[in-house]
């Protein structure tokens, strides 16, 4: 091919580097709308990871929190628990009779329909936000509460809960009441949301405070949907409407109640 043909044709198809038209990446401008996003991108992916990062740090900072109040707690229920069997054997040496404390705490579980139900016991069980048969929840043992449970000795039973019985109703049939909804506690979250002005941030705080009846015992129980119980295993007693102690179910059974509870969770 002729020499002049051949640098025609380079020209033509920009073989040549010196003939070329196609623009180098520094010979394009970007629009600065482009940019703009870019640059709001970036930004924005920063934010989220710094974000992200102070996240982390909180929640192990108040996991470990969480951590700390459970171990008090466990070690101020074994004081407790020593300090009363002290106390028993200090009065059997001395030949004396150790009589503990009144109890600060019951559990209240409503056995029997709404069938033949006379409006002030109603009013009562309404009052106890018992509405269902095989409903419990937690009132604290005082004069008020006890003349109440009297008027609805008949629909009822009620006792002492242990700490175990409060633990594993919470954990197991736990549910909050938050704008007026049954919600599931399935995080401390939950917990937190509701109850952080008062101090109480886990599971551990809510059930501290109502084995201690604590402070802020009512908001804490307002705050727990009242636990909806099944038949307990092997069934209620033949005359379940006779009273505990002649051989029924209704009425006071004291510590009895725990094995009830954990029968019927």
């Amino acid at each position: 091919m002729p020499l002049g043909k051949r640098l025609a044709l380079e020209d033509l198809f920009g073989d040549s580097p010196r003939s070329s038209t196609v623009p180098t990446t520094t010979d394009i401008l970007v629009p600065e709308t482009l940019v703009k996003k870019q640059t709001a991108d970036a930004q924005a992916t920063a934010n989220a990871a710094a974000k992200q990062l102070a996240l982390k740090k909180e929640k192990r900072v108040k996991r470990r929190e969480i951590f700390n109040r459970a171990r008090r707690y466990h070690a101020e229920y074994i004081s407790a628990e020593r300090k009363e069997i002290a106390l028993r054997r200090q009065a059997k040496a001395n030949g004396n009779f150790y009589v503990p404390a009144q109890p600060k705490l019951l559990l209240v579980v409503r056995i029997r329909g709404i069938n033949n139900i006379p409006p002030k016991p109603r009013k009562v069980l309404q009052l106890l936000r018992l509405l269902q048969i095989n409903s419990a929840t937690f009132v604290k043992a005082n004069k008020a509460t006890l003349s109440m449970l009297q008027l609805v000795q008949p629909y009822v039973t009620y006792g002492t809960p242990n700490l175990k019985t409060v633990r594993e109703l919470v954990y197991k049939r736990g549910y909050a009441k938050i704008n007026n909804q049954r919600i599931p506690i399935h995080d401390n979250s939950v917990i937190e949301q509701s109850l952080a002005k008062y101090n109480v941030m886990c599971v551990e705080d809510l059930i501290h405070e109502l084995v201690t009846v604590g402070p802020h015992f009512k908001q804490v129980n307002n705050f727990l949907w009242p636990f909806k119980l099944s038949n307990p295993n092997g069934g209620w007693r033949t005359r379940k409407l006779n009273h505990f102690i002649e051989g029924g179910e209704q009425g006071d059974r004291a510590e009895f109640i725990n094995s009830l509870v954990q029968s019927m969770n």
